[in-house]
């Protein structure tokens, strides 16, 4: 029927996966695959995740400390690693989260893959030292923990949130449409059985909520957000939900360019940058947009590899490059935010 309409319009078009179930089964190289040992070059469930965030932490407990934040509506717990060199005052900080949309694996494997860059290199990569002498990072290493979990569990294609909506029996809110930031006015769904659902409220997502109670609490000291997600290969900054510009634009384009300029140099990945709404599409209830109108002005939003190929699901072969690659462009935002203090 697709291929029927396709024809009709005189749309040209290819079809980029044959078999959707073959190349989720390809995804993972199952050869090696142990439940409880972590791998920074495979993908990792909740639980060994958790595991990870624990012990990494209890072994670097001179750089690093966690928090519990909240729960998820199924009870799972939310953690904020914080990574921080002692100083007698709070210093100014970086907030950067994982795993909003829970299908998109690669995100969280990332933030695991930065709080190990960070902490192994401390004291040997200088930008990364003088980030750290400045200031603290919090690492949110997946938000999305309900819907990730039952990626690997149920459905890998799931993108929401698990929450029931009364009156429905269709489940989840889209965790980057339930922020207070034009909620729901502009590519957002009302309908719970839609993808973009946007919630019967804002930060009606507990998970949601935590994070965002958290930033508050903390607006004071944070001056930059990094969101990671995937696919398309774009640095996002505001607005989503409208098509004006930002106060500072010609500042945040500056530094998405040369971070994606960066980001090229180590394997080619071309990256397009731009606001969100011109560059990707319109959409209302994002978390960027939402920090960026609370008053952190460096706000930016990754999408990761790739451009489609595999999609959500990038193989694990990808994670390595796709890892160090990021890398590049969030040292080189992290360092202007450092030397920009505001």
């Amino acid at each position: 029927m697709v291929e029927e309409l396709l024809g009709e319009s005189g749309l040209e078009y290819e079809v980029l996966i044959e078999d959707l179930q073959a190349m989720i089964e390809q995804q993972l190289d199952n050869k090696e695959r142990s439940t409880t040992r972590h791998s920074y070059t495979k993908y990792n469930d909740m639980e060994t995740i958790n595991t990870w965030i624990t012990n990494t932490v209890a072994r670097n407990a001179n750089l690093m400390s966690l928090t519990e934040i909240g729960t998820s509506y199924e009870g799972r717990p939310i953690h904020v690693i914080k990574i921080s060199k002692e100083a007698s005052q709070p210093k100014p900080a970086i907030f950067m989260d994982c795993g909003i949309h829970a299908r998109e694996w690669i995100s969280p494997a990332f933030c695991q893959w930065f709080v190990k860059e960070v902490v192994n290199t401390y004291g040997s990569d200088p930008t990364l030292t003088h980030i750290l002498d400045t200031m603290d990072i919090f690492i949110v290493p997946v938000i999305n923990v309900d819907g990730y979990s039952y990626t690997w569990s149920n459905n890998r294609m799931w993108r929401k949130t698990r929450s029931r909506i009364p009156g429905s029996n269709c489940r989840g809110v889209d965790p980057n449409r339930n922020w207070n930031a034009g909620w729901c006015t502009i590519g957002a769904s009302k309908d719970p059985c839609a993808q973009t659902y946007c919630g019967p409220r804002a930060e009606s997502e507990k998970s949601v909520k935590a994070v965002a109670d958290f930033i508050r609490l903390h607006k004071q000291n944070i001056k930059a957000y990094l969101t990671i997600h995937s696919y398309s290969q774009m640095c996002l900054f505001p607005y989503s939900y409208t098509y004006d510009l930002a106060a500072n634009h010609d500042e945040l384009n500056q530094i998405a360019k040369e971070a994606t300029r960066r980001l090229q140099t180590l394997y080619g990945t071309k990256y397009i940058y731009g606001p969100g709404a011109t560059t990707i599409y319109p959409a209302a209830g994002g978390s960027d947009d939402w920090a960026y109108d609370l008053g952190i002005k460096y706000s930016f939003t990754f999408e990761l590899r790739d451009t489609g190929r595999y999609g959500f699901l990038l193989p694990e072969s990808q994670i390595k490059p796709t890892c160090e690659e990021t890398m590049l462009a969030i040292k080189y935002i992290a360092n202007y935010v450092t030397n920009n203090l505001y």
